[in-house]
């Protein structure tokens, strides 16, 4: 039977939220994960209305998607890994994990944060920044020096401003929407446009500290809260 290649998963750092500059060449892991969670959170807040035996979930935001692995380094020799070979001799497991730190962990001063990093595995391409990272060994030489090592590494997804926007419906009246003011806007139609409904504009107003809308500074931010149903 012809068994396809075995394809490694591997990890690119990138200096920008773009991804389109890449930090170094890609970091392939010893063992393919058995398996990887992706955590998708919704968060809500809740009104409960006086008298009301029940609190009502309002949709707030989708908060970004969190993925773990469990990585593995070795250099017992049980598994061989190419890139841990130096002179006919099996690297060291505290160098290699280092190098995935300076990838994952090292502030880069011209972005003022970490690395972005992008996992791509067969179907799976996870853009994102590492939040935390455990490190347990687990064999040892003789002398003490780890011959083993799990790192547990977690990441919070990360998506483009350009892609984000596009994602998102800016014209739900269910969010809270934020607008400047222009000298040829008006009020009633601005509240119009987001609610689909004109009388809303005196809401607005007052949820904005307003005293009227006929005399907005060209240039006044403006806050569209959320409609209540």
């Amino acid at each position: 039977m012809l068994l396809g290649k075995l394809d490694k998963m591997k990890l690119q750092a990138y200096s920008d939220e773009q991804f389109s500059k890449k930090k170094g060449p890609p970091f392939s892991v010893l063992i393919n994960p058995e398996s990887y969670t992706i955590h998708y959170r919704i968060e809500h807040s809740e009104n409960q209305g006086q008298g009301t035996s029940h609190p009502q979930l309002h949709f707030n935001k989708i908060k970004a998607q969190e993925i773990h692995f469990d990585f593995v380094f070795d250099s017992s020799g049980v598994v061989v890994d190419p890139a841990m070979v130096i002179g006919g001799e099996t690297g060291n497991v505290i160098d290699k994990i280092e190098t995935f730190k300076a990838l994952m962990l090292n502030y880069q001063s011209e972005i003022h944060r970490p690395n972005f990093v992008a996992l791509n595995w067969g179907t799976l391409l996870f853009k994102g920044q590492l939040t935390s990272m455990d490190v347990e060994y687990k064999l040892f030489k003789p002398d003490g020096t780890p011959i083993r090592a799990i790192v547990k590494a977690d990441f919070r997804g990360y998506i483009e401003d350009n892609l984000r926007v596009a994602l998102e419906n800016p014209l739900s009246p269910d969010i809270t929407h934020e607008r400047r003011f222009n000298i040829h806007d008006r009020f009633p139609l601005m509240a119009d446009e987001i609610y689909d409904n004109p009388n809303y504009y005196i809401d607005v107003a007052k949820a904005n500290g307003l005293t009227g809308f006929r005399k907005i500074t060209a240039g006044t931010k403006l806050f569209f809260p959320p409609v209540e149903k």
